[in-house]
């Protein structure tokens, strides 16, 4: 998994140099195109005097200068052409190589959970062996010792006491700051990701059922420390015991596409399914309607506004 996503970056670097190479190469030629063709029309129209006719050309040295230099009118309107295109292309650039970056750090977090909580279940047991007694088990109790037994197998540099997890961990959902609860665990690890995982009870089809919700913010504290831009979520469910991220295509958040929403900021939990599946953040370029900005809509058939 690690190899995979040391490849996708490299690739992901190769493509954006690539990109880079073609707009420099382009906005040379755009450059040397429009000299040419505004030389040609001030010739033309006059404003631009031959080398034979011009009363000052002396010598067959200066003719060749006088034929090839650039007027200050045309250097400007050239210097005018490559800043609008740099204008509409380099945001886009920065844009895109932004969410690569994203991209990846979600990954690797995925990567790094999936890989903990194996080792974990490895030394410990199955994840429905560590609860006894689900029905009347004390969520606080519960995740202490899920968070006890995963942060020994991840690159933990601080954990957070109970009163003062926002240190460690607060992002915005639709206003103010969520707040702590006792029955959570928040970190900050080596790489400066925030963590926060949890445990909660609830009913469905008249049966009782638990999951551990997770949740990461890739740059810390730092930034928007709100979901979809920068905090994920996964969860682990007592179906199936497997670290899922929320809004996987295989789960009725995904197929329902709630990532999409544009009347709840909350429902930007379910975007981590697509972000890791798809390997874009194109759902940030959808407009009040929905839509990409070339009139598409996004689904798991057409995964890019592209």
């Amino acid at each position: 998994m690690k190899g995979e996503l040391t490849s996708n970056k490299q690739a992901n670097d190769n493509k954006v140099d690539s990109q880079l190479s073609w707009i420099i190469a382009s906005l040379g030629q755009v450059a040397h195109f429009t000299s040419v063709v505004i030389r040609n029309v001030l010739a033309t129209s006059g404003w631009v005097r031959s080398a034979h006719t011009a009363p000052y050309a002396k010598s067959a040295h200066n003719s060749q200068l006088t034929k090839f230099a650039f007027t200050l009118a045309e250097t400007l309107v050239v210097m005018g052409i490559i800043g609008v295109v740099a204008a509409l292309t380099i945001p886009n650039l920065n844009q895109s190589t932004g969410d690569r970056e994203k991209v990846a750090k979600v990954k690797k977090i995925y990567s790094n959970l999936e890989d903990a909580y194996g080792r974990a279940t490895a030394v410990y047991g199955p994840l429905d062996e560590w609860f006894v007694d689900t029905d009347n088990l004390d969520p606080e109790s519960a995740i202490m010792k899920f968070s006890g037994r995963i942060e020994e197998f991840l690159k933990v540099s601080k954990k957070c006491e109970i009163d003062k997890q926002e240190s460690c961990f607060a992002f915005k959902r639709t206003e103010g700051n969520i707040s702590p609860s006792p029955d959570s665990s928040s970190y900050i690890l080596a790489d400066g990701t925030s963590l926060r995982m949890g445990f909660s009870k609830f009913e469905r089809d008249g049966n009782r059922h638990w999951k551990i919700p997770i949740m990461v913010d890739i740059d810390g504290n730092k930034g928007a420390n709100s979901l979809g831009k920068d905090t994920f979520a996964f969860a682990i469910n007592d179906d199936d015991m497997v670290l899922t991220p929320n809004g996987a295509s295989n789960t009725p958040a995904g197929k329902n596409l709630a990532c999409f929403s544009t009347d709840k900021q909350s429902n930007k939990q379910y975007c981590t399914g697509w972000v890791i599946e798809t390997g874009n953040m194109d759902y940030l370029k959808l407009d009040k309607d929905g839509k990409c900005p070339n009139g598409t809509e996004l689904s798991w058939e057409n995964t890019s506004c592209k």
